[in-house]
């Protein structure tokens, strides 16, 4: 079998959300849109269900996969529905639902729904995809509050550039909402990830944990409390093959790498087709046999090369970390000019093990 798997630290996840409880003082709805970020949805909540206070997920499709492997727990449609036949399975699995849009607000007041319906009214604070207007969110409040369809609201808005820490924006966009929503009574939902580690004088009753439940920094530079978090997955394979080149010779396609001195070269059993990120240059940290080496030449489909010069007793068969305890997906991702989101996400066919 081939050797390229991920291994999901489920005590490590649930290490994550406690500690976003803690940092909050909030309810916190654990977010598994995207497959949990690549880390299996269903098993993710699984593990969170006997202590998370709900899930978000980007669509119903995601949801519905949720309920059917039996989680009972809230589950929150962070994009809302995308048509109005969507509110009859919203209400029939009792999901929560954003309304971010007009025609949203609108099906909803039409709708016949047999209980009514848990709403997350979304504010446009400045990010500017989706979510009413300043000056319009008064007014959608009040038509949900009038349509007898909603039985509770929570106020929400979502925060452009709250990954650096040194931005005025994000203050910015909470006087937006402060203003817009004066005089609203009802819960309120401010703070996602980077918010919640790096802003805490931003108000919250739920937070909306991400990135950091899967142990990745949403920071680009060192800080404290995302020191804390665990990392969740380790993507690991094996060396092999070994390849023994004098100085002067290219590895790879396109020769991006020649060696400069005799060189061993290690072929590890993953590539980019696994999802691990094609851009990932030279010098791209991994570790063998859990001592610190790098990557050398482009990675390939199925195959990447490593250095192993300075480790003599690596060969065939030695495990690779590409990313997880010792190599943070952090590291790996800046490398590669993306982010931990995107990394996680990109994994395709390499099988998850849970632990």
């Amino acid at each position: 079998m081939r050797p390229a798997r991920a291994l999901i630290d489920l005590q490590a996840l649930r290490h994550n959300y406690r500690l976003a409880r803690e940092l909050s003082g909030a309810r916190a709805l654990a977010v598994v849109k995207a497959d949990a970020y690549g880390h299996g949805a269903v098993r993710c909540a699984e593990a969170l269900q006997g202590e998370a206070d709900g899930f978000a997920v980007a669509c119903i499709e995601e949801a519905l996969q949720l309920r059917e492997a039996g989680i009972q727990k809230p589950i929150l449609l962070l994009e809302g529905f995308f048509e109005a036949g969507e509110l009859e399975l919203i209400d029939r699995h009792d999901l929560w639902c954003v309304v971010h849009s007009p025609w949203q607000l609108a099906a909803v007041e039409q709708a016949r729904p047999r209980r009514p319906l848990t709403i997350w009214l979304k504010l446009d604070s400045g990010m500017h995809r989706v979510g009413f207007h300043p000056e319009q969110y008064q007014a959608a409040y009040r038509r949900l509050e009038a349509s007898g369809k909603v039985a509770r609201i929570v106020l929400m808005t979502h925060f452009a550039r709250a990954d650096e820490l040194d931005c005025p924006r994000s203050r910015e966009q909470l006087v937006t909402f402060q203003q817009a929503a004066q005089g609203l009574s009802a819960e309120i939902s401010l703070r996602n990830s980077p918010a919640l580690l790096g802003w805490p004088e931003i108000p919250s009753d739920w937070v909306r944990p991400g990135i950091m439940l899967y142990g990745a920094t949403p920071f680009a530079q060192p800080h404290p409390l995302a020191e804390r978090l665990r990392p969740v997955m380790t993507l690991e394979s094996k060396i092999i093959s070994v390849r023994e080149l004098p100085a002067g010779e290219p590895v790879g396609y396109g020769a991006r790498f020649v060696s400069e001195r005799p060189t061993r070269v290690g072929v590890v059993a993953m590539g980019y087709a696994d999802g691990y990120p094609r851009h990932a240059p030279t010098g791209t940290p991994v570790a063998i046999d859990g001592q610190p080496s790098r990557i050398i030449g482009r990675v390939s489909m199925d195959m990447l090369t490593v250095d192993l010069t300075d480790l003599p007793q690596a060969g065939l068969g030695s495990r690779v970390e590409l990313w997880g305890k010792q190599v943070p997906a952090s590291e790996v991702a800046t490398c590669a000019g993306t982010i931990p989101y995107q990394i996680f996400c990109n994994l395709r066919r390499v099988p998850l093990s849970y632990f």
